[in-house]
């Protein structure tokens, strides 16, 4: 029996660092035997710098674990420069929509949400030419995103973004939300009346994230290397950008820069890591560690190297976004300080799982008491919160969430 057809749109896809271009190399791998499956996707950039052998070319062509891959060009870019990050994309988009029309007739289109509403055009542009059945993948809601974080204040342009992803939302044969509250805004989007939805969790792959202890050779090394041995370390791992609320939680964390016993560690790259990184300069912080993205190979050791997990969101992204750093910091088994709102999803996990605890998003008096609870009663906070693997093994391992996306491929295509 032939296999069915499914064309992935992915802006970031293997072998980028992103967390979404890691979890849908992910997902394909785990559907590649149920699927013959195609990812158009750009050339890796997500630095926003481009390897010489992918320039000059219109496309290129690979194949990566029985996945053939698409790559369109894409221009270089600096995160923190808004006019260079939006010719980033509008190349992804406008040549993924050139070689849409030449990939042929397809059984599936997925799509996500990234670049914002414009992923979802793709999606559309990829049904009516391959006659698939469309899947839109939400990991961020837009324009919601952008008006959180005040990104954009244009009404006409935040208007039109709605109108553009609704239309997205209702031409879908499936819609995938990563969190129940995000299932909850798309349901608010339609009156209570939202088009075919199920809610997938995104996951960490708990074979090869795992608890290591700090005397760990790969571990060591990387504490050593950063000159982390023997403090207790408050680390941030993932996108260092604009939803997250960095730069406020940045001053509080001034408060202990005369604590050597202390690092806060943050580990990535993104929009705001130059303001991070000079108002650190600025204020004399030395037990503040700024550290580059990790290899997916050498994740385990950094993420093992902390006593403390930071999971934060801006406030106004209840809903709209799920940080996926949280599925890690679980499978570590690390105790977490998050910075939620309530009810949001990673809010839920903590609390649920006992993991850790959490301060209100922009409650700046509360951040403040968690950071000295913790600080203060550090080995009380390390052994009473050990519990995040077990809850991940029984709710989120990566063969669990594959499972769904296989079930629910299979039914749209019945």
């Amino acid at each position: 029996m032939m296999k069915k057809k499914l064309l992935l749109y992915a802006n970031y896809f293997y072998p980028e660092f992103a967390s979404t271009g890691q979890l849908l190399t992910e997902m394909c791998e785990g559907l590649v035997d149920d699927f013959d499956i195609t990812v158009i996707c750009s050339v890796p950039c997500y630095t926003g710098v481009i390897e010489d052998k992918y320039k000059g070319k219109k496309f290129y062509y690979e194949e990566y674990k029985g996945i053939k891959i698409i790559r369109v060009p894409v221009p270089e870019f600096q995160k923190s420069n808004k006019l260079s990050r939006i010719k980033h994309i509008l190349a992804y988009y406008f040549n993924s929509l050139k070689i849409t029309r030449k990939i042929g007739k397809q059984d599936i289109v997925m799509t996500i949400s990234q670049p914002p509403v414009l992923g979802g055009l793709l999606g559309l542009y990829g049904k009516k030419k391959t006659k698939g059945k469309l899947v839109y993948l939400i990991e961020d809601f837009n324009p919601e995103q952008i008006m959180a974080v005040s990104y954009s204040k244009n009404k006409l342009i935040l208007k039109l973004m709605m109108y553009l992803d609704k239309k997205t939302c209702k031409k879908s044969d499936l819609i995938i939300t990563v969190g129940s509250d995000m299932q909850e805004t798309l349901s608010n989007r339609f009156n209570g009346k939202a088009p075919n939805n199920v809610v997938i969790n995104n996951w960490i792959d708990e074979k090869n994230i795992y608890p290591l202890s700090k005397d760990n050779n790969g571990v060591s090394s990387f504490l050593e290397q950063y000159d982390l041995k023997d403090r207790f370390i408050i680390m941030y791992s993932g996108n260092l950008g604009l939803y997250y609320d960095l730069e406020n939680i940045m001053r509080i964390i001034k408060d202990y820069k005369e604590n050597d016993s202390v690092r806060f560690v943050f580990i990535g790259e993104g929009s705001v890591k130059g303001k991070l990184q000079e108002y650190v300069s600025i204020n004399k912080m030395s037990n503040v560690v700024f550290i580059p993205y990790q290899d997916k190979e050498k994740l385990i050791y950094s993420l093992n190297s902390a006593d403390v997990h930071l999971v934060t969101n801006a406030k106004g992204i209840k809903g709209v976004s799920v940080p996926s750093k949280i599925y890690g910091c679980l499978a570590t088994n690390i105790p977490i300080l998050g910075i939620l709102e309530e009810g949001s999803e990673a809010y839920r996990i903590i609390n649920d799982s006992k993991c850790g605890i959490v301060a209100e998003t922009s409650d700046y008096e509360s951040i403040k008491k968690a950071f000295d609870s913790i600080i203060n009663n550090r080995e009380e906070f390390i052994i009473n919160h050990k519990t995040g693997r077990e809850y991940l093994l029984n709710n989120f391992t990566k063969e669990l969430s594959i499972q769904k996306y296989r079930e629910e491929l299979n039914k749209i295509v019945k």
